[in-house]
């Protein structure tokens, strides 16, 4: 399954706009609150070009390249952690995902009714953050409360889950997200299985009108320097241009953004950007039936890259031929590279690199 990102924020800042652009989705976008019932959700590819580059030379009957989910979740409001709007709901299907886009109207335009009566991009992201906060603290609360009882009896399970919810009461209490709270891994661990919402990486996506696109405006540059002091990312996208982008063909497509003066869509931005927040790379397969591309986190050991392709060759495990794809492309073919004595046999302590070119033997 792909790893996925929710897009969340206000109602009407265009979530569901870039969403529709992202995945080619027919999710609806109306100007009204709450058009988005059910989350929509779409698999998109992960822009690559090493991936065409690998293609043209070892050319193979097929090209598969990596994905990403996105899911379009309805707007949150204040007091939704208290069930207003569409409330719990939403925050629910906000703890399935594995990473949050958060979208922040950055754009004047009096034809779209701001849920809130103007555009300030700060107090949005207050709301949204406050009620995640908010929703995890009651999470917490809740939690505590049951497992302090276990923990008096003297079960030392249960003391050590006590201690590590008793630092999350107190990092969400003080305004801050559940994912700098002072937890040591086993404590990490322990309230994995809570799937708090601020315990989530997140990103910022400011979108913008075409002015505010290269140059930013007022609202953009509050936006980054909020992203800033929180130590996060942020994209500029103007969702209404990337739907026009979305309608082209291919090769109309670089045109359009060279008229732009774009080197490409600021839907691939976000996509590298949640690529990077999820900490993923990409490592190859390549052969005269097939080259695709296999998403695992950075970090990861040669036998469970494999696990990645089917949990035998992780069990069976003996060893990966392995060379970088600049390599490749530096040479020319995998014989030249061979020649050079740049293809490695790595075993099970190997850490796969991004681009690397792996072929895995194992036993069945």
């Amino acid at each position: 399954m792909p790893l996925n990102c929710g897009i969340v924020g206000l109602p009407n800042v265009g979530k569901s706009t870039i969403f529709n652009a992202l995945t080619s989705a027919k999710a609806q976008a109306a100007n009204y609150p709450f058009c988005t019932i059910d989350p929509n959700t779409g698999v998109v590819t992960v822009p690559d070009e090493r991936l065409q580059k690998i293609s043209a030379l070892i050319k193979p009957k097929s090209l598969v390249p990596t994905t990403m989910e996105f899911i379009d979740i309805a707007g949150l409001v204040e007091g939704a952690s208290k069930g207003e709007g569409l409330g719990n709901q939403f925050l629910g299907h906000i703890r399935q995902t594995d990473a949050i886009a958060h979208v922040v109207r950055c754009f004047e335009d009096p034809e779209v009714v701001h849920v809130a009566g103007k555009v300030d991009p700060l107090h949005d992201i207050d709301i949204i953050n406050t009620e995640l906060l908010l929703a995890d603290l009651d999470s917490v609360d809740k939690r505590l409360q049951k497992v302090e009882r276990s923990a008096k009896s003297g079960d030392a399970k249960a003391k050590a889950e006590a201690e590590a919810l008793r630092k999350l009461k107190t990092t969400l209490e003080a305004g801050k997200p559940a994912r700098v709270a002072d937890l040591t891994d086993d404590e990490k661990a322990i309230t994995r299985d809570m799937f708090l919402i601020t315990a989530k990486p997140q990103l910022y996506v400011a979108n913008v009108d075409e002015a505010g696109l290269t140059s930013g405006n007022q609202h953009t540059a509050a936006v980054e320097q909020r992203a800033k002091e929180e130590g996060a990312e942020v994209v500029r996208i103007c969702g209404a241009m990337e739907s026009e982008i979305a309608l082209l063909e291919p090769e109309e497509r670089g045109e359009f953004l060279k008229d732009m003066g774009l080197e490409e869509p600021g839907l691939n931005r976000l996509i590298h950007s949640a690529y990077r927040l999820l900490n993923l790379i990409t490592y190859f397969t390549a052969g005269v039936q097939e080259v695709r591309a296999w998403t695992i986190k950075r970090g990861t050991k040669a036998p469970g890259a494999a696990g990645v392709i089917h949990t035998d060759f992780e069990k069976g495990f003996i060893k990966a031929e392995c060379y970088a794809s600049d390599d490749l492309f530096r040479l020319g073919s995998e014989q030249a590279v061979k020649e050079a004595g740049l293809l490695r046999q790595e075993g099970k302590e190997y850490v796969v690199k991004d681009g690397d070119i792996l072929f895995f033997k194992f036993n069945v």
